[in-house]
């Protein structure tokens, strides 16, 4: 039986580098590409319709966790076996999905990270000096949280299995940048196994960054998402979005 790969991309206002994101995509391993737009103020959904994707606009800008949202549902929609989160903004490489996707394949894992902190690609990727340092200090603390070891807990360059999409609770995720530091929570507590591949990344003015004060409300968010991991696996308070499905 033939496995069925989508990516998918959450976007906002990716005009001038989305065309160039989904050139890279090796399209020999994927078989749909899907596209959420956040409610964009530019002709990012005009280019996704002429590029043939499948298009979903969210009638509001909602946030980066909603978008995956919407994105990790449409692709269980069509039947995914794997789910590749790939950012818009050219920020990534997509042309190694497939290196991303095969452990998977393999049935080695059911989540790989692509990490900017593995082989120095953060920096020499041009990631800012305070960004680089404090997702060091994040991951650190989130590691021994979390009782894991890691190299970046923040990456957009992403795949899950579908039987993992389909038995943590994503849609009780923040509908912010917190997101993906709680499908990792969930997909801890599920025991479902990570692996992580370095990836090289690009910094420049096109390429989404978050900035420094959103990156302080983020890391607060991290701390929060920590304690809650903490309350609930010492049975303190059991929170609903780290019970499974079902």
């Amino acid at each position: 039986m033939n496995t069925k790969v989508i990516v998918v991309l959450p976007a906002y206002n990716a005009e001038k580098t989305l065309e160039k994101t989904v050139n890279d995509i090796p399209k020999d391993c994927v078989d749909k590409i899907i596209l959420v737009d956040d409610n964009s103020a530019d002709r990012t959904v005009k280019i996704a319709k002429g590029l043939g994707l499948d298009v979903y606009q969210h009638e509001r800008n909602m946030g980066y966790g909603a978008n995956q949202k919407t994105c990790y549902k449409k692709a269980l929609d069509e039947s995914a076996d794997i789910v590749v989160m790939v950012h818009p903004d050219y920020q990534y490489d997509p042309t190694i999905i497939p290196n991303l996707i095969e452990p998977i394949l393999k049935k080695r894992v059911d989540a790989v990270f692509g990490s900017r902190m593995m082989k120095g690609g953060a920096l020499e990727g041009g990631m800012p000096r305070w960004k680089h340092n404090a997702n060091i200090l994040l991951t650190a603390f989130e590691n021994v949280a979390l009782g894991t070891y890691l190299t970046e807990y923040h990456s957009g360059f992403r795949a899950y299995s579908r039987g993992l999409l389909k038995t943590v609770r994503f849609e009780l995720n923040s509908d912010n940048f917190v997101f993906d530091t709680e499908i990792i929570v969930q997909t801890l507590i599920g025991r479902f196994r990570i692996e992580e591949i370095p990836i090289q990344t690009r910094y420049f003015d096109e390429a989404s960054q978050i900035k420094f004060f959103p990156c302080v409300l983020y890391g607060f968010g991290i701390i929060w998402t920590m304690i809650k991991y903490l309350l609930h696996i010492k049975g303190i308070y059991k929170f609903k979005q780290f019970r499974k499905t079902g």
